[in-house]
């Protein structure tokens, strides 16, 4: 039996990138999307399940049973927002999904998307990386089969993404030189899908993996 997957954040160019990645690699055999908007794409492998916020999985929660991993790809940006709110949308949000997801399949693992540059202290000056710190520290105390907090930097659109944003395609030119300059800044979406597939099927002795942390398990 190949892997149950549960992926959020679909209509993000990260959770896009990694989706496209799980329906083609042949470990994985189910793909579950648990969405606030829908996904416009079909694939064999793939069923969505729409949410008013991420809260509320009640009306879903018998969808949510027997799956082996959640990659939790979902997220907002800090741009405009106070403390308060960002914690709430980030922190708030991701506990709130994973207790309920641990409630329906038990012995399921645990991928959250933060990013390079969080903050693990929790006591720094970037709110942002503070708040997302706060969210990885309190993952990992939740009885999860395994847990990963994943730091990607720039990275490559999967070829077929429809959702990267304006801004990033004003950048994708410049990947080569990028991944050539800064080596450990740089992954494609490929990279970072695999890894985590990795990640759940071979493990990795660390549970914050950076950018070099998840080029290499991507590699595999």
């Amino acid at each position: 039996m190949g892997l149950k997957i549960i992926i959020t954040g679909a209509t993000g160019m990260v959770g896009e990138g990694v989706l496209l990645t799980c329906l083609e690699n042949p470990q994985v055999e189910q793909v579950l999307i648990v969405s606030r908007r829908h996904y416009d794409f079909t694939h064999p492998k793939l069923t969505e399940r729409l949410v008013p916020d991420f809260f509320r999985l009640d009306t879903i929660a018998a969808d949510l049973k027997g799956f082996d991993a959640c990659f939790f790809c979902a997220g907002v940006t800090s741009i405009g927002k106070g403390e308060d709110e960002y914690r709430r949308l980030t922190y708030d949000t991701t506990i709130a999904f994973a207790q309920q997801l641990l409630a329906q399949s038990p012995d399921i693992s645990f991928i959250y998307v933060s990013g390079a540059g969080t903050d693990s202290s929790e006591k720094g000056r970037s709110m942002w990386a503070r708040v997302k710190g706060k969210t990885e520290n309190d993952l990992a105390k939740l009885p999860f089969k395994k847990e990963y907090n994943f730091r990607p930097g720039f990275m490559k659109a999967v070829p077929g993404q429809k959702n990267p944003p304006r801004l990033y395609y004003a950048f994708a030119w410049m990947y080569p030189f990028l991944k050539l300059l800064m080596p450990n800044m740089t992954s494609t979406l490929q990279q970072v899908g695999t890894a985590m597939i990795n990640a759940v099927t071979k493990g990795y002795p660390a549970n914050v993996l950076e950018v070099k942390d998840i080029n290499k398990l991507g590699a595999q």
